[in-house]
This record gives C-alpha cells, structure tokens and sequence, in this order.
C-alpha cells in the first residue's frame, strides 16, 4: 500500500520539478531542454516545442544503404525559443528556419539548432533539415537499430530508431502527423504507415508516398523497402488494408499469410472489447531476415518471419493490433509506464484464447502463475517500473498480464470493460501513467485496490493468494497447460528478447 502511494507520490513531484525547472516554462525565453524528462531515457525526447507534422522524403539505396534526405517539420514553440534540439544520428548539412538558414552542432543524437532570431511562443515554425549518411554504420553509445537486408531496410526499432533516417522529437509525449516519401530503385517496394496516397516512376527510381492522419509517436513511424509482395483489400470497418510479404520467406510464407491475413478479424474482436479502432488504416509487414522481433508500427505492424516457424501464429497478430489502442493510441507518458503497453497486448492474447476455445483467461494464469516459483527471478522484476535494463523482460509481458486478470477477477468483467473502454476513449491519441491508470480502476470500481497493484505492478516476489490480490488457491495447482500455451509461449519469447 506505501509503495504504491509513494511511487505515485514521487512521480508527481517529479513532473513539478521537470515542469518548474525546465528551460521549456511557458513565458521562458531561451533554449529548449534537450530531453523530454523520461527517467529511463533523460536524452530522447526535446522539450521547447511541440511538433504537428512531419513531411520526410528520403532517397534510399539499397545496395549500399546510403540515405539522403529532406525533412520538414512543422511545429509551435512553447516558449520564447532561442534554440532547439532535435533527435538525429545521421549527418545534416543544412538547417533552414522559417526559410532562413540556422547555426546548428551536432553532438551523439542531439542536434542543436540556433535559429538567426528568436521564436515566439505560440507562432508556426518550419524546420527543413538535409542530410544524408549510410545508417547501418552509425552507432551512438553502443546502438544501431537501424536493420539491412539483402535487398533493402526496415526501418523498425524500440524505442530507438526515428533518429538513424529523420530527424524529429524523439518521445511518444510528442506526437504528430506524418507523410512519408521514400524514393528507391525501380522494382522496389516500400511499405510506410497509413495510406498509400501516390506512386510515381522517373529516370530508374520509383517514389511511394505514404500519409497517416491520426497522431503518432516518432518511433511508431516506420518504413519498410525491398522485394515484397504487396496485397490491397478493404478491411475491417471498410477500411484500407494492406500486407506485404518479403519474397524470401519461402516455405514460412503460407504460415505467415494465414496468420496476418487474419488481422481484419482479430481488429473486429478487439474493438468489440475495447471500442473504436483508433486509427485510419490496417495490415501488416512480414520480413524474411533481419528481425527478430514484432512492433506495433502504427496501422501495420511489422513481424518477424520467425513467429510463424511453427506454423500459423494468431497471438502475435492479436497483441500487435491490440497494441495499437494500448501503446500507438494511447502511449506511455514516460518508458516506466511500459506494462500499459505490454500487460494488456499480452492479456487481449488471452481474451482472444478464450474467445477461441484453446484455453480461458483464468486456465492461462493458473498454468503462469504455477508455471514460475515462488523464488523464480521473474518475479524480482516489477512491471510498474522495471527498470531500463528490463523493458522488455518477460515479467513485463506474462506477469503483466497476470495483473490486468488479478484485476478483472477483484471487480469482476464488467467493471474491467468499462475501466479500459473509458481509458482507451478519454486518453486517445495523448499519453498516460499507471497511476492514471490506478486512479481510474478505482474510481470505476468503486473499490480501493491499492493492495491488488502494490502486489503485481511494485512489489518483488510472487504475488500470494487472496482475495485482494486476485490470486485463488487452483492457481498453486499444476495442471496440464492450455492448447494455447505453446503459442504463447513462443511468441512472447521472441517479443520479450526485443
């Protein structure tokens, strides 16, 4: 009960702190904090400035992976600027501000930007950054997200990568609106988010412009370039769909087509639960190398040809697209808030288990719950604040789903639905914290659940049974795992390595 209040505590002084110390005051004038205050990541993000949209338009290479670009951005001071960052590893050769060129420097992945005059609060502001460089060959502080393929990239990475082909503010607390143009050699496709609004040929190359409507968060935009089979069709909801298949998945290929195709169907089940979809347009990317990993890149997430080495592989479609209400939509304020993301991506993967009939939500946290000893160390990471070195652990993925169903066995089915469709409608396209999220659960419920989250989300140690924390005694009892399980299993090995 004191962790959780004390860590909601300690989050608020710490928002009043970064608000009241940084450069970035309303009313301020002078230069734009060079982070966006995230305690995991304190250099990602900027402060100063908020973006609106991004207009990026690159030339892309594949045999030699040289990038060449162009990128504007439209934005609005939030103070008095007399200089800005922004979140960038490739090499600028020219900064232009409001059509004027500006001084800039660069240091790792800050970029900063003195513009000849001061910017006022509230006025419009175009940035236009060139540049160029080979983004596989660019490490900052030990990172490279960027990823060659034989006959192309995926731009694909978290929450790294924006930063190796556009420059921009770097932290889903900024989100905006996105065309992206990438120019490659005839015969390549490319595959980007949202809409596919034009496609043009000259002199050997091809241009496909791509344009998403809906806010997004720099490191959900994404493109994908190389040999693909590219497939349209009309989606759920009357919505545009699109899939792309790389042709080197070979005999993966059916497996992959049987579960991505899938997704029109999985983006109906989810919004019966969890309302609206939130965003303009649905698919899916498939690579054939490079990846290991899976990522909810807005409107079409990208997964690895390895989550269909078994055969078909509905769980990773299911919490890639759940994804896209917890985590594209709805982001976390701050990388601590990760279990909103991943707790309840990985618990729609059981709802949708349930609805199939290859194990209920309460048989798969039985089998987790038994599955993992008391003094197994998955139960020494805390999904409400993991750390930066775990992220990604496993314990953010299953005991982050084991909490979401702690929860819905403490107020019950109904109350849960209400709790999430209210928190999905009312944080749309914005950020938001677990304690939002625990103020909330409470405020629906009616209940105080301070012992339900203290135990699950901070405390270390396998939570016990009891009522409170949504732990019966059949969970200490071994049973023969669901169908579902290996599926799983399978994949949240894979997406938790990410």
């Amino acid at each position: 009960m004191f962790r959780r209040h004390g860590l909601r505590a300690v989050a608020a002084a710490c928002c009043a702190t970064a608000l009241w110390a940084s450069p970035a005051l309303a009313g301020s004038e002078g230069p734009g904090a060079p982070g966006a205050g995230d305690d995991y990541f304190p250099g990602y993000g900027n402060g100063g400035y908020d973006v609106s949209h991004y207009d990026i338009q690159v030339r892309y290479q594949p045999a030699d992976d040289h990038l060449q670009g162009t990128t504007t951005i439209v934005a609005r001071p939030t103070q008095d600027l007399t200089a800005f960052n922004l979140d960038f590893a490739l090499t600028p050769k020219s900064v232009l501000v409001n059509g004027v060129p500006a001084e800039f420097s660069q240091q790792g992945t800050e970029l900063t930007v003195t513009p000849p005059d001061t910017l006022p609060e509230g006025s419009l502001a175009t940035f236009v950054i060139d540049y160029e460089g080979v983004p596989s060959t660019v490490e900052v502080d030990g990172l490279n997200p960027w990823i060659r393929t034989a006959d192309g990239a995926l731009a694909v990475g978290q929450p790294e990568i924006s930063a190796w082909w556009f420059p921009g503010n770097d932290h889903p607390r900024d989100k905006a609106t996105f065309d992206i143009a990438v120019t490659v050699p005839e015969g390549t496709e490319v595959v980007a988010n949202g809409v596919n609004t034009a496609r043009s040929d000259l002199a050997g190359w091809t241009t496909w412009k791509w344009r998403t409507t809906k806010p997004t968060a720099t490191y959900l935009a994404f493109f994908a370039a190389g040999q693909y089979e590219v497939n349209e069709r009309v989606g759920a909801f009357g919505q545009p769909y699109l899939s792309a298949y790389s042709d080197g998945l070979g005999e993966l290929e059916g497996p992959a087509k049987a579960s991505v195709e899938r997704t029109p169907e999985v983006l109906e089940f989810l919004s019966d639960l969890l309302g609206e979809y939130p965003v303009e347009a649905q698919g899916g990317v498939v690579s054939s190398e490079g990846m290991d990993f899976a990522l909810e890149n807005q409107t079409r997430p990208t997964y690895s040809h390895l989550f269909f080495r078994d055969g078909a592989n509905t769980s990773v479609v299911v919490h890639e697209n759940a994804h896209q209400w917890f985590g594209d939509s709805v982001s976390v304020d701050t990388w601590r808030n990760i279990w909103l993301n991943e707790g309840f991506a990985s618990y729609a993967e059981w709802l949708w288990s349930e609805a199939h009939g290859t194990g209920t939500a309460q048989e798969l946290f039985d089998h987790y719950y038994a599955q993992y000893p008391a003094d197994d160390p998955f139960w020494q990471v805390t999904p409400g604040d993991p750390g930066k070195d775990d992220v990604f652990h496993a314990a953010v993925y299953d005991r982050g789903a084991m909490a979401v169903h702690a929860l819905r066995t403490v107020v019950g089915d109904e109350a849960l639905l209400d709790i999430v469709r209210t928190w999905v409608s009312e944080k749309r396209y914005s950020t938001g914290t677990i304690e939002e999220f625990i103020d909330l659960a409470e405020q629906k419920s009616g209940q105080q659940l301070d012992e339900l989250f203290d135990a699950w989300l901070f405390t270390p140690g396998r939570p016990p049974v009891g009522a409170a924390t949504g732990v019966s005694a059949s969970a200490l009892r071994v049973q023969a795992p669901p169908k579902a399980v290996a599926e799983l299993d399978r994949t949240h090995a894979l997406l938790h390595e990410h």
